[in-house]
């Protein structure tokens, strides 16, 4: 028999306490990670690694405001994330221990499903309630790029979990979250190329905010490509993998990044074709018929 509530909330994100702390009896339920998006894949963690960033960018920058630093400004990686995790931990848990003294509150911990339009069933449990809140955060959208299948790719989840710089990060799309992540680890010390295939980065704001983000990215050293298409992604015979971005318009290379070893000869081809102008799918034509 399903226990009955005012209100179930699916997922411990920013709408939780609010109706318990209204006197409403709630069922809340959560399968995984307390404190939903924001707390263990958004604004704390990045916001985290953005002020190891700037510790970095201002480091740098010491002789501009009279200090000397005798030495190379390194990042370690592993001490970054390792902070970023303590730091997300640290509100993870408060979260989780909030839920469990809240008055009217009662969190089933599980993986809730719809049973009827006002059951939701969290393993063996079934409750019930008028008002029911799917509350379960955000996921990564992962573009229908042909061979994006076939290799290793970073998502803005997983790259939050490297302990390793890059030497060189291409971002695909210059939006907000893309423009984060191409500033950090800009300043972290790797190459950065972003990708947008807009004519402009952010293109819900207006174009003076736009154009003013843009310059601001280049002088920090990040490679801005506009109305640039990547077409596929595709495995090399570099004990690795190569993505080879093209210009959407005039199919020239813009970039490509090689990961592996013993690829000197790819690198050749690369940069020959890239250099001629010519376009990527001429080149992959003429290749195919001289393997032929």
């Amino acid at each position: 028999m399903a226990q009955t509530y005012d209100a179930i909330v699916i997922g411990t994100g920013q709408a939780r306490p609010t109706l318990a702390g209204a006197g409403k009896r709630v069922a809340t339920v959560e399968r995984h990670r307390f404190g939903g998006t924001c707390v263990n894949v958004g604004c704390i963690p990045t916001k985290a690694l953005v002020a190891s960033t700037r510790a970095a960018h201002v480091a740098r920058r010491a002789a501009d405001y009279g200090v000397v630093i005798n030495s190379e400004i390194r990042v370690d990686m592993a001490r970054v994330r390792a902070r970023k995790d303590e730091i997300v931990r640290h509100s993870n848990e408060g979260i989780e221990r909030g839920l469990k003294g809240l008055d009217n509150c009662t969190l089933l911990e599980g993986h809730g499903r719809f049973e009827m339009p006002h059951q939701v069933r969290v393993d063996d449990q079934l409750v019930e309630a008028e008002q029911i809140f799917v509350n379960v955060g955000a996921r990564t959208y992962i573009p229908p790029l042909p061979g994006l299948d076939q290799v290793d790719y970073l998502t803005n989840f997983g790259i939050m979990r490297l302990d390793t710089l890059p030497d060189h990060l291409v971002i695909i799309g210059g939006g907000y979250i893309g423009l984060e992540f191409a500033q950090m680890y800009r300043r972290f010390g790797s190459q950065v190329t972003l990708i947008e295939m807009d004519n402009r980065l952010i293109r819900r704001k207006s174009e003076d905010v736009s154009l003013a983000v843009q310059e601001i990215l280049e002088a920090e050293g990040v490679a801005v490509r506009l109305n640039a298409e990547c077409r596929a992604v595709e495995k090399g015979e570099t004990q690795g993998f190569m993505k080879v971005l093209v210009d959407a318009e005039t199919e020239q290379i813009l970039c490509a990044a090689i990961l592996g070893v013993g690829g000197d000869e790819v690198i050749h081809c690369l940069l020959d074709t890239m250099y001629a102008k010519a376009s990527f799918s001429e080149r992959s034509t003429s290749t195919r018929r001289s393997r032929s």
